[in-house]
């Protein structure tokens, strides 16, 4: 066939099936659809069972995992961290697990364009991955995107670090409870960045941080589906309080004493770590400092179910069995993709 002959039957071709779909358009609804991609999101207190269900999941659908546990990035943060050992590593593929050293400079900001931009590359290899973690703001942020709140000036962010240094986290807190008392509920009380983020929103706006809280999620190229781990509380506090005996068996203190030269960076106000410099400082007993962890641990917990318990997607489970879990995910994707 030659040159001209074939480019004219090309031609005549093309001007058909443009006629034929215009005629016709329901068939372009018959072609086969891209597989919807899916992110399982896996929520709860800490020692709930979190990093054991995600490798159990991991594991059943073949997927990576990624962290949402802000404190758990950290390399030289461990056992205090309750950080998934090196065969739980093993397990199954981890991102987001001691990619920092607690001396960089990293945010919820940063978070979520590193998270959205491995997952859009995970998603050229699977239909689903697993985010699992106890920070509810960095969830929020792969999930639903950002809340944009307004600028603060230098000398507002200036003021509301002076009164830390001068009257301490406990002056932050007490501002912030006038301030803003759901987000007083529900922030790491023990975290001064948050602290003094959320303060010069307030102080620089003359509203409450949690106003600026995005109403309309951004949309992502995924479906998430919510799992929220959860138990009666007087069983979460005694596993929280083994966790911590745990803990200090496996050389928390020692952990903590090779960063106590560096105890005012942020990421390191945290509980297992704060209280323990008390203790070096000399401030505090072990014996308190132990008390402290596991009381401000169980605090914690109590501000991470509030967290997450604002959004109505998720769903809760109790961690003791995995199969209705492993049901209620596959029963999810199966009825939007037969939609």
């Amino acid at each position: 066939m030659n040159l001209s002959l074939n480019l004219t039957l090309n031609q005549a071709f093309a001007s058909c099936s443009a006629r034929f779909l215009l005629r016709f358009p329901s068939f372009l609804y018959l072609r086969p659809m891209p597989a919807k991609k899916h992110l399982i999101v896996i929520g709860g207190p800490t020692a709930s069972g979190k990093t054991s269900l995600s490798i159990a999941l991991a594991q059943h659908f073949g997927v990576p995992i990624l962290s949402a546990d802000s404190r758990q990035f950290y390399r030289e943060m461990s056992i205090g961290t309750a950080k998934p050992d090196a065969e739980e590593l093993a397990a199954a593929k981890h991102y987001f697990i001691d990619n920092l050293s607690v001396d960089d400079k990293y945010n919820v900001g940063d978070y979520e364009k590193e998270a959205i931009a491995l997952l859009d590359e995970l998603y050229q290899r699977h239909d689903m991955a697993i985010l699992v973690g106890g920070s509810g703001l960095f969830i929020k942020a792969v999930c639903e995107g950002m809340d944009q709140f307004p600028d603060v000036p230098n000398e507002v962010k200036a003021s509301v670090q002076q009164l830390l240094e001068t009257e301490g986290i406990e002056a932050l807190q007490a501002e912030l409870k006038v301030a803003d008392p759901a987000y007083y509920e529900q922030v790491d009380l023990n975290n001064p960045h948050r602290l003094i983020r959320a303060l010069g929103v307030c102080r620089a706006s003359g509203q409450a941080f949690t106003s600026f809280w995005q109403q309309a999620k951004v949309v992502r190229n995924f479906k998430p589906i919510y799992l929220l781990l959860d138990m009666d509380r007087e069983v979460l506090y005694d596993r929280i309080n083994r966790r911590v005996n745990l803990m200090l068996e496996k050389g928390l203190v020692k952990e903590a004493k090779s960063l106590y030269s560096r105890r005012m960076l942020s990421s390191l106000q945290t509980v297992g770590y704060a209280e323990l410099f008390e203790h070096f400082d000399g401030t505090i007993s072990m014996e308190k400092a132990i008390e402290l962890i596991k009381r401000n641990s169980r605090r914690y917990a109590k501000r991470q179910m509030t967290w997450l318990r604002r959004n109505p997607a998720w769903k809760a489970f109790a961690p003791s069995d995995y199969s209705p879990i492993i049901q209620y995910v596959e029963e999810q994707i199966k009825s939007e993709t037969t939609e």
